[in-house]
């Protein structure tokens, strides 16, 4: 990925969750049947999809969302505050009767940790929900398709013709759901959250895990696994570039040499990579590639406010960063800067940079 230049039709495409989320901010957790004040308490968006398109929005791309709600006080909220981040909301099915989705969230000041409870939204999206000309119209002049594997029968029809129109897709793993297996055969690059690959391949490690998913999912050219604080680490797939008599190197052992090259003492995002060989996971096979150890922002305990949402403005970056040719350590930086602002304000949200902001100067000249 090189080059800088966004072009000012960059429309991204969304199928997933939207939501409206209930924070409330606690001095820590309490205990079984206690009752306890809140901090701070906010009303506002939510679900991956609904999240990291506002976050592309602010960003400057022109998403669409291909998504579900009822028309309940709850989804007529979850359409207007979309409407108003630029967010296209035509391809929305509002349902006459039933309810939109909703979560609790409880973010606890002590652990800087948030817990979410969901209730799904009734009825659920089918693929009758989304006619054949609204998903033609939706994916027109597209750029890029993100899922987040909820509504996954529709996701599929989607993900079909977004194949057809040579589309890319971008698809979030947050945990192994159901249909999930079928949309992550057809997509080109996974983001995923710190268990899911371990869970979804049953490999030992992170690192072998990575190889493995390269190993059983041909199309896709780069997975990144989203580690929180501690950053992120991708497995590129870099094809060709290394002739296979090549001696092959250890995934593990390779993981272990870019992690003694972290400085503790830089607090901003940076990115360290390998050059590009023959990567080999004992066991399950070997992977021409380049990994990639990205660090996140060393946030002072008094800025963090509250995480919820960090790992969808952080897919929201990439595709921002897909769009515009990013190097791929560029767009690891680029990607931990724009969580990073997120978490300094309370919601998925109220802290999404924009275009803009003085933070993200540096890589949008």
């Amino acid at each position: 990925m090189s080059g800088d230049f966004l072009p000012e039709n960059s429309i991204v495409v969304g199928c997933g969750g939207v939501g409206l989320d209930l924070l409330a901010t606690v001095a820590a957790f309490p205990q079984p049947d206690q009752k306890i004040r809140s901090t701070s308490f906010k009303i506002q968006g939510g679900g991956n999809t609904g999240n990291a398109l506002t976050c592309a929005a602010c960003l400057g791309l022109k998403p669409r969302i291909i998504s579900k709600i009822a028309d309940d006080t709850q989804g007529r909220s979850i359409l207007d505050e979309l409407q108003a981040d630029g967010v296209d909301t035509s391809f929305i099915v509002v349902s006459k009767e039933g309810t939109s989705p909703f979560t609790y969230i409880i973010v606890d000041n002590q652990t800087k940790s948030r817990t979410c409870i969901y209730t799904p939204g009734f009825p659920p999206m089918k693929p009758d929900d989304l006619t054949e000309s609204s998903l033609l119209s939706a994916l027109n002049g597209t750029k890029i398709a993100y899922l987040d594997g909820r509504f996954h029968a529709t996701a599929l029809v989607v993900a079909h013709e977004a194949v057809r129109k040579n589309i890319p897709i971008l698809m979030d793993a947050e945990r192994p759901r159901e249909g999930l297996d079928d949309l992550i055969k057809v997509v080109d690059y996974v983001v995923c959250a710190a268990q899911f690959p371990q869970v979804w391949t049953e490999a030992a490690t992170v690192p072998k895990a990575l190889v493995s998913m390269l190993l059983r999912l041909p199309k896709v050219k780069f997975v990144i696994v989203t580690l929180g604080k501690d950053g992120c680490i991708m497995l590129e797939r870099t094809a060709n570039e290394v002739p296979s008599t090549e001696e092959e190197m250890d995934v593990d052992k390779l993981l272990e040499s870019l992690e003694t090259k972290k400085n503790a003492s830089i607090n901003i995002p940076t990115c360290i990579s390998s050059l590009a060989t023959n990567l080999r996971a004992d066991g399950i096979g070997t992977i021409c590639g380049k990994l990639y150890i990205g660090t996140a922002e060393n946030i002072p305990p008094h800025e963090l406010i509250d995480t919820t949402g960090a790992g969808d403005a952080f897919v929201g970056a990439v595709l921002y960063a897909i769009c515009a040719n990013f190097a791929t350590e560029k767009m690891l930086c680029f990607a931990a800067n724009v969580a990073a602002a997120k978490c300094r304000a309370l919601g998925a949200r109220s802290g999404l940079p924009r275009y803009n902001d003085q933070r993200l100067a540096s890589f949008m000249e």
